[in-house]
């Protein structure tokens, strides 16, 4: 008969083949409890995987069942998202456990569409998500997300987001005309990031995607500063000068202390609608390279497919458009790597310490 803790060390070292780490890597709590005969069982990982919790619960039955000698053994699965690491000296945002930014340092390679996308697919494992659209000059999100909804304020002070889809939303495009042009300096460009990310009554929420402009310029340098960013996501192409600007944008989290999880390659592949001819049009291969380059994950490949661009334009996503279709599917395999290897890093617990005040009397 083998003991709770070998139990759970082969519970530890079962992989999650969707988000490809280990429980034990993931950092899942695994409670087990033997009474006689009957083992019981119950996982909770530290990312959302609502699509997955079948899967896994019937996988480690069969697994225990396998290892011992039991045959009353009842497995369940659930998720619990707790807020992580940040950089130091960094202050968290009331309502936000953990802030990821979507970065790709070069502009046209669909980060703005992987954006929206990924935090849809978080939202469809179970997450509560906000998204926040910290393009100034060019706002995207209220039109992928089909809304031109103008923000209210219930105690003039803070703004109440804008819900679409489940999520919770911001963007200077919800306060402005389509048309019109944000013809801004630096200093006010970065002002406006931080009033509507601090000034937002974000709800509750477990990660809130920033979908950042491109480059290494203001908004990067105030995210890095001032924001609690608790990991990014670089979007390539596999194109060459797409990734030589995908690098500096790696480079530039490395230096600020910013885990990143990982690289998305957009627009991998063209597949012909009409006669199904398959071709690498911006090349083979490239976020691969980089990924083994810089010691980080491929998080996935997404295809060059006319339904993304259409499903985004017309104010319909993807994930929400077709959430069953191949490439929805694709788009949540890559959320859920996101959130795994969020998880594996260490949480924060400064909000478990109380604050000391000291007084003269």
């Amino acid at each position: 008969m083998l003991e709770p803790s070998q139990i759970e060390q082969i519970i530890n070292d079962y992989t999650d083949s969707i988000a490809q780490m280990t429980l034990g890597e993931s950092k899942a709590k695994v409670d087990v409890n033997l009474d006689g005969e009957s083992l019981t069982v119950a996982v909770t990982l530290g990312y959302p995987a609502k699509g997955s919790f079948d899967t896994i619960q019937s996988d480690l039955k069969a697994l225990l069942q396998q290892k011992t000698d039991l045959t009353n053994i009842a497995v369940t699965v659930s998720s619990k998202v707790t807020k992580h690491k940040v950089q130091q000296g960094v202050q968290g945002i009331k309502g936000i456990k953990n802030i990821i930014a979507v970065a790709s340092g070069k502009g046209g390679v669909g980060k703005s569409t992987t954006s929206v996308n990924l935090a849809l697919a978080l939202a469809a494992e179970g997450a509560k998500v906000g998204i926040l659209d910290a393009d100034i000059y060019g706002p995207s999100q209220p039109r992928m997300l089909g809304t031109s909804q103008r923000p209210e304020s219930l105690d003039g002070k803070r703004i109440e987001p804008i819900e679409s889809y489940g999520l919770q939303c911001m963007s200077i495009g919800f306060l402005i005309d389509e048309e019109e042009p944000m013809i801004w300096r630096g200093p006010m460009v970065t002002q406006a990031l931080e009033q509507m990310l601090n000034d937002t009554n974000w709800s509750g929420l477990d990660y809130l995607v920033i979908d950042l402009p491109p480059g290494t310029g203001d908004i990067q340098l105030t995210l890095s500063q001032k924001v609690p960013v608790s990991g990014a996501v670089i979007v390539t192409t596999p194109q060459d000068i797409s990734l030589l600007d995908a690098r500096k944008a790696l480079k530039m989290f490395e230096k600020v202390n910013v885990p990143v999880m990982g690289i998305i390659e957009n627009m991998s592949t063209h597949v012909c609608s009409e006669c199904g001819h398959e071709e690498h049009i911006f090349g083979a291969g490239g976020g691969e390279k980089m990924a083994k380059q810089y010691d980080v994950d491929l998080l996935g490949d997404l295809p060059l497919d006319i339904k993304i661009r259409e499903d985004a334009d017309q104010g319909h996503p993807t994930v929400v458009a077709d959430p069953d279709g191949k490439i929805a599917l694709a788009y949540r395999a890559i959320a859920l790597r996101v959130a795994a290897r969020l998880a594996k890093q260490g949480k924060d617990y400064s909000s478990a310490f109380p604050n000391i005040v000291i007084k003269n009397d």
